[in-house]
């Protein structure tokens, strides 16, 4: 009776583990496949730094030749210019649209926040800010009426946020990123372009996915006010131009998280006058700092080790031990109790030593 107690709570164990084997990659991974909705920003550098909170992401441009437009006109600067962007979930405003229906629950609001600064002076070159909503497992934008972007001339006043209808991928791509092309969004062009898969290279020790967005001199003409400084200011004998915009953008993706480990872009923007010499207005080549990469890296590395965790490892683990419970719980089960001795069953026959042990077994009795 013991024998078949301990194989029947070994059975059940097993069968509990079987469940969880199942379960984790079935029910658990999808819930975890996707971003949180208590993602939050890291504070400052000198205070506690809560686990999986977002850094600030940074790319520096040395050597780079940009505008600079102040109070007293335009002048083109060369410098270091160094990019700084935020993001700062807004898990607020998310439920507040997603209780008026407005927004779905596969979708997050984020807020963003960027600028370029001219190193050797610290002065603020450039700035934008913007609110979006993303698809949870996608990454991609998702189209929404509370969507944002004001990325207006520092000098403007008065200025409203315009409107945008971002679409593809921005900050993020889908978790289980493929080798595939997809769309992605471009601020200058307000709309989404291919971005082409090129390579499976390393960053940090982390297999990443290197994609590449080539954009070859687009218009992007400023308003007519806009326009007019700049042609003032470079093009005297000018009446009118137009500004083409190029940039080479490559970005490598841990395929798992769908993360941004790395990030290059070459940004050119050329005013065109219809009389008189180009202009440049911007030539950078930007690159993630080594901290940034570092910072991602390891964020990408705890982020995998945690899905594969549910994905893989966990699965693994409880259906090995789902089957050594079971088979060793049956087995107890089967096992016979074991006959008692019956000295009756001895023969004859047997050699004289098996005759003697018969004989000292029966002296027993």
């Amino acid at each position: 009776m013991k024998r078949r107690f301990v194989g029947t709570v070994l059975v059940g164990f097993g069968v509990l583990f079987l469940i969880l084997a199942v379960g984790l990659p079935f029910y658990v991974a999808p819930m975890v496949t996707k971003l949180p909705n208590d993602l939050r920003a890291c504070p400052a550098p000198n205070e506690a730094q809560p686990s999986g909170c977002l850094k600030p992401s940074v790319a520096d441009a040395a050597n780079a030749t940009f505008l600079q437009i102040t109070g007293s006109g335009a002048t083109i600067r060369h410098g270091t210019l160094r990019s700084t962007t935020e993001v700062l979930p807004r898990p607020d405003v998310t439920a507040s649209w997603q209780k008026s229906g407005k927004l779905s629950d596969d979708a997050v609001v984020w807020d963003v926040y960027s600028s370029a600064t001219w190193v050797e002076t610290r002065e603020l070159i450039s700035a934008y800010s913007t609110e979006l909503a993303l698809h949870r497992v996608s990454g991609a934008a998702i189209a929404w009426d509370g969507q944002w972007l004001d990325d207006a001339d520092l000098t403007a006043k008065n200025v409203r946020p315009s409107n945008v209808n971002y679409e593809g991928q921005i900050y993020k791509f889908p978790f289980g990123t493929e080798k595939i092309e997809y769309k992605m969004f471009d601020r200058d062009l307000r709309k989404a372009l291919p971005v082409k898969f090129k390579e499976v290279s390393t960053v940090g020790g982390v297999e990443a996915y290197k994609f590449e967005q080539i954009i070859d001199k687009q218009d992007i003409t400023p308003p007519a006010s806009s326009l007019s400084a700049l042609i003032s200011a470079f093009a005297p004998g000018a009446t009118t131009g137009k500004v083409l915009y190029s940039n080479t953008r490559e970005v490598w993706i841990e395929p798992v998280t769908g993360a941004f480990v790395d990030v290059r872009e070459r940004p050119l923007k050329v005013l065109v006058p219809d009389v008189g010499a180009e202009t440049t207005l911007l030539e950078a080549d930007f690159k993630y700092t080594k901290s940034t990469v570092d910072n991602s890296v390891a964020s990408a590395s705890n982020n995998v080790s945690r899905l594969k965790l549910v994905n893989l490892y966990g699965p693994i683990a409880f259906g090995i031990l789902a089957v050594l419970l079971i088979v060793g719980g049956g087995l107890l089960m089967m096992r016979r109790k074991p006959d008692e001795f019956d000295a009756s069953a001895w023969q004859d026959d047997l050699p004289d030593p098996r005759h003697r042990l018969r004989q000292d077994v029966g002296s027993y009795e």
